[in-house]
């Protein structure tokens, strides 16, 4: 591979203008794409094999254009002191609220609180429920827009109003400001870490390319394949950080060929063909825990993930191909490695020289520079030789230390976020409140049970049956007479509970309706479903949960095959995959803690704590995972390489950081900085989301990658990289490390090219 990808490299090189030409091309496509195609709204949301999903399909065959899915929008009022609801000024503004809800397009049917008994007791708060024919996250703009308009006016004539409801639902926000600061953290980290501003601008150039194409490509087919404002959002986020990281480990490893003395052609093949297999086999992890998500078996989940897995495969194709072309363009703006060190040392070595009388000795040491002193080790050189001298006590501080941080994950509540959630500022938030006040929590979120009796022979009975049955159960408040279909053979009771719909008793509720239903199939042969917009939430956390183990399995399963054959070792595969699952438990602590628990929580704008969403244990597991794996094949294959051309297993850790360790480091920082940019979203779920994988990059990089990798390493020795002889003859050589490229040093001068010699006056 190491081959393929050197003549690639060069290739791209030479016909820069060619490559860029196609990736300009690819662009500007995608992007016209996007301009013309139909708008499209988030994506649908369904949870095959879920007892609410099948209520809901049942509900569609039963009762026929009820729209059982669609979204339901809800306007609460309150009285002004010392008023009530009842009064008549205000019950003609609700009237006129009602009267100007129906006339929606979109609109089922609207309650007139007055016939429905939606005033509190105390008469002071009142609501109206809008039922929609679609799911709020395909409603059109302006069906939103004309219910908060309907509220607005209502507030105009004194009385508190306010609006909540899935009706309000909208695609993601995902904070421009935010991206902005972090993209320009990123920028700073690169210029520190490159040394100039053209060599710091090529990873931020080509990953936004990348992310553009990826990004536009999304937008075009949002309408055709039913992709989301969710879907472009994480492959932002993704193509984002891993684009940079790419394309900066490649320029990395190009000035350091420089400094080697190739020129600058050789230099970009030879880092296409070193470097460039390790982005390789990164992006394979990456793709692998993207693609993976589609064994949760939610189409929405198997979306979001096979367009990010997109976006990946294209900025590994980005910076194997356009990043040697942008080489080619920068020419000798970017320069040799520890360049500027190297000429101040020769510039006190030449000043000293001037001092010296003038002989043939002077002139030589004029001519090829001397040595002088030798520099000073780099800081990845002094921490991994620190770190070979005591692994013990590092690796021990290094699996304590996460492991504590980790002890919150214990507590972990899974739930998704509703109104009750959103910050105090929104109207969704306020509405839930005044709902809470007036009526109950449980309003906020009732359940809506669904019997089935096409197969009993007294129907009416059975309806009669279940909704007595479920009156006796704890945690209920209110339950509505049956409501039959014109067939009567199925009926829709509605149950409000006594607490909120995210508590742990609401829950526990719908498993004790549950587990009425065979009790009452085997008396009247009907068969009870719940539903409803909670216990929807239910099942999606329980089908996530159950699904977690199996895709944890396939992924790490499948990347561990794939490291074998990229370290040619059982050992460090095994180490890389234990590590990863103790960075990603101290980030879920670290969720918990800040998310759940509230610790911190003001410092990053999170107003109300609550259960995690329900789809990030999963979801990090399948980013962290591809991300980390990232620094594990960027910094042990030059360790490997080292190991492979000779040196001793502590002494190829020590190469390996001091040639990668200050890539990693800043790859780290800008992966962080593109997460952390997401914290500033008002949506409650990307805030998290940026959260979570900011910090779990922060654990995988500095503590386990960075503390605990080398640690190891210098525990085991060589048994480090032992294979068993008959494994090592199966698999395939990929030649990570470049192996293939030495046979080209002996058939190539050494030193510098002619385009970078200087002359210097004998």
């Amino acid at each position: 591979m190491a081959t393929f990808l050197y003549k690639l490299g060069r290739l791209a090189f030479r016909r820069r203008h060619f490559v860029v030409l196609i990736w300009v091309a690819l662009l500007t496509l995608a992007g016209v794409g996007a301009a013309s195609a139909p708008a499209a709204g988030t994506t649908s949301f369904s949870i095959p094999g879920t007892e609410a999903q099948k209520a809901f399909d049942l509900l569609e065959q039963r009762f026929p254009g009820a729209s059982a899915d669609g979204a339901t929008g809800r306007i609460v009022f309150k009285a002004p002191e010392g008023e009530k609801m009842t009064d008549a000024d205000n019950k003609a503004t609700v009237a006129k609220t009602v009267k100007a809800l129906g006339d929606g397009s979109e609109v089922v049917s609207v309650t007139d609180p007055y016939t429905t008994n939606a005033v509190s007791k105390d008469g002071t708060v009142a609501y109206t429920s809008v039922r929609y024919d679609v799911p709020g996250m395909e409603l059109a703009d302006s069906t939103r827009d004309a219910l908060e308009a309907a509220g607005e006016s209502a507030r105009d004539t004194g009385l508190t109003v306010d609006v909540g409801g899935d009706a309000l639902e909208a695609g993601a926000e995902m904070g421009a400001t935010g991206e902005i600061i972090g993209l320009a953290l990123a920028a700073v980290v690169l210029v520190v870490t490159l040394g100039s501003l053209v060599a710091a601008g090529l990873p931020l150039l080509t990953a936004i390319i990348g992310v553009g194409i990826g990004v536009s490509t999304i937008t075009a087919l949002a309408n055709a394949l039913d992709l989301g404002d969710t879907t472009s959002t994480l492959a932002l986020m993704i193509g984002l950080a891993v684009g940079i990281d790419y394309a900066l480990f490649i320029v990395s490893r190009y000035r350091a060929e420089l400094a080697e003395g190739r020129g600058r052609e050789e230099a970009a093949g030879r880092a296409t063909g070193t470097a460039g297999s390790a982005v390789v086999f990164a992006g394979l992890t990456v793709v692998i825990a993207l693609a993976g998500l589609a064994v949760v078996n939610v189409p929405m989940l198997t979306k979001m993930g096979l367009a990010a897995a997109g976006t990946v495969v294209v900025a590994v194709l980005i910076a194997l191909t356009m990043i040697p072309a942008m080489l080619g363009y920068a020419g000798g703006k970017i320069r040799p490695a520890n360049e500027k060190r190297k000429n101040k040392a020769k510039a006190k070595v030449e000043d000293k020289d001037k001092a010296k009388a003038k002989d043939k000795a002077k002139d030589k040491a004029k001519v090829t520079g001397s040595p002088g002193k030798p520099a000073r080790p780099n800081m990845g050189t002094r921490w991994a030789s620190f770190v070979i001298r005591r692994p013990a006590a590092v690796l021990l501080l290094g699996v304590v230390g996460l492991g504590v941080i980790a002890v919150p994950a214990t507590q972990l509540e899974l739930g998704l976020p509703d109104d009750g959630s959103q910050p105090t500022s929104t109207t969704q938030r306020r509405a839930y409140d005044l709902l809470s006040e007036g009526f109950g929590p449980g309003f906020n979120g009732p359940l809506m049970i669904v019997v089935d009796a096409e197969k009993s022979d007294d129907p009416t009975a059975a309806f009669t049956s279940v909704a007595d049955g479920i009156k006796g159960l704890k945690d209920v408040v209110t339950v509505t007479p049956p409501a039959p279909n014109k067939a009567g053979d199925t009926a829709t009771i509605t149950v409000i509970p006594d607490s909120k719909p995210s508590s742990t008793q609401t829950e526990d509720l719908v498993h004790a309706i549950r587990g009425q239903s065979a009790d009452i199939k085997a008396d009247t042969d009907a068969e009870v479903l719940v539903t409803g917009t909670t216990a929807m939430n239910i099942d999606f956390s329980q089908k996530l949960n159950d699904a977690l183990v199996p895709y944890l399995a396939l992924v790490v399963g499948l990347a561990f095959l794939l490291l074998i054959v990229v370290f040619r070792s059982i050992l460090v595969p095994l180490k890389a995959a234990l590590g990863f699952l103790l960075s990603v438990l101290a980030a879920l602590g670290a969720v918990v803690a800040v998310f759940q628990w509230g610790w911190l929580a003001g410092l990053i704008g999170v107003e109300e704590t609550g259960p995690i969403m329900s789809m990030m244990p999963i979801f990090m597991v399948g980013v962290v995972f591809g991300l980390a794996m990232d620094y594990e094949v960027f910094l042990v294959t030059r360790m490997r390489e080292a190991y492979v051309h000779g040196e001793s297993p502590s002494q190829a850790v020590v190469t390996g950081f001091r040639h990668s360790a200050r890539v990693v480091v800043a790859a780290a920082i800008i992966m962080m900085a593109v997460f952390g940019g997401f914290i500033g979203a008002s949506d409650s779920m990307i805030k998290m989301i940026g959260f979570g994988l900011a910090i779990a990059v922060f654990f995988d990089a500095f503590v386990v990658r960075m503390a605990i990798v080398p640690a190891v390493l210098a525990l085991l020795g060589k048994k480090a990289w032992w294979l068993p002889r008959w494994l090592d003859r199966a698999l395939p050589n990929v030649d990570v490390e470049g192996e293939g490229l030495r046979a080209l040093d002996d058939s190539r001068p050494k030193g510098p090219a002619d385009e970078d010699r200087e002359l210097i006056p004998a």
